[in-house]
């Protein structure tokens, strides 16, 4: 018996947002093979998913350059698709430019610990 997962750990997994998931998927556990599967062969709803969304937070957060919280700062706390992505690139918000700012600064400075540990 292959051990299972839930649909939001085998999305996650994946990378898609679950609730744009065919229901099938949204409903059912998720074997450790099946999810192989879905990665090595994926059917055409989620190479779409993949490639139109709607995106998770953490997915909209690393394509945008910011945080999943610096998403919330800035009023998205939806999965957006990839034109919203393009539309909010192509004419970034003030909000946009600041949280970039920050979360780059955040990385630098883990870096520099990171570093600075590393000499200890």
């Amino acid at each position: 018996m292959s051990q299972t997962m839930k649909p939001i750990t085998a999305a996650a997994k994946l990378g898609i947002y679950l609730p744009a998931a065919p229901a099938e998927f949204q409903s059912s556990p998720i074997t450790r093979d099946e999810l192989d599967a879905l990665r090595d062969n994926p059917p055409e709803w989620l190479v779409e998913l993949r490639r139109n969304g709607p995106f998770p937070r953490d997915v909209v957060a690393a394509k945008l350059g910011v945080s999943r919280s610096g998403l919330v700062r800035g009023g998205i706390t939806e999965a957006l698709t990839a034109d919203q992505i393009g539309e909010l690139i192509a004419n970034p918000p003030r909000w946009l430019h600041v949280e970039r700012d920050v979360h780059q600064k955040v990385i630098a400075e883990r870096e520099r610990i990171k570093a600075a540990n590393k000499e200890d």
